[in-house]
């Protein structure tokens, strides 16, 4: 049996805008297991960013329970939050967020940086994850240098680069044209297919076909949680 790898209970997010308290999350109950691969989708207002938010550790919540891989983070110190961040979650944004000075092997390098790892081993595993997502002939390169489909590739490495247990992507094809689109939901589908258990973010009906499982939200609770049938029997056939 498949473990949980997030456990929420009961979640609730407010938030305080002038005199007025707007309730983001309005007791959201979920489990993820290990190695899923899993879509959050909604209209905006819905929820789903803080929802991001608080599965990234990147927010606490108001109230109620998040068990992530064994350990109750709902409560956490911003500290003991980047902690967690830094070696359980890798982050590809719809921004790609990299450094414009830094080549493409140097942006993925980053989090081992901040992690302490001594040089020869962050190049080592650099050049590894560089060359898992295709990309081990531009790593010389800068981002200004790559296409869009290129630098979301190298963010793809850099959230591998630790082996997190989750990589949550927000809107990962957002800044994306369709074709490329294509080839980053295809890398995406062969990091689940290594194991790895994926959350990704998006109000994109096609996009979140890609998932095995689509949860929607609308106005701060679960709406519907469906398993894709469509996926799981393309790859039966």
């Amino acid at each position: 049996m498949q473990q949980d790898i997030i456990e929420i209970k009961d979640i609730t997010k407010y938030y305080q805008v002038g005199t007025q308290v707007v309730k983001a999350l309005r007791g959201v109950d979920l489990k993820i297991q290990k190695g899923e691969y899993v879509a959050i989708m909604g209209p905006s207002g819905s929820g789903k960013s803080t929802l991001m938010n608080v599965i990234g550790a990147l927010d606490t919540p108001t109230g109620g329970d998040y068990i992530l891989n064994g350990t109750n983070v709902s409560q956490l110190t911003d500290d003991k939050l980047a902690e967690i961040r830094n070696k359980e979650i890798g982050f590809v944004f719809q921004t790609f967020n990299l450094l414009p000075r830094y080549t493409a092997l140097e942006n993925v390098m980053l989090p081992l940086i901040y992690a302490g790892i001594a040089k020869n081993e962050r190049l080592e595993k650099a050049n590894e994850v560089v060359k898992k997502v295709g990309l081990e002939d531009r790593a010389a390169h800068k981002p200004n240098e790559l296409s869009g489909g290129q630098r979301q590739r190298v963010a793809v490495a850099r959230a591998l680069i630790n082996k997190p247990s989750i990589i949550l992507a927000d809107e990962p094809t957002g800044n994306l044209d369709s074709k490329t689109s294509v080839d980053i939901m295809r890398l995406f589908g062969d990091i689940h297919a290594m194991g790895n258990t994926i959350i990704l973010v998006t109000h994109e009906e096609d996009i979140a076909q890609h998932a095995h499982r689509i949860i929607r939200l609308r106005d701060g609770k679960i709406e519907s949680d469906k398993v894709n049938e469509d996926v799981l029997m393309t790859q039966e056939v």
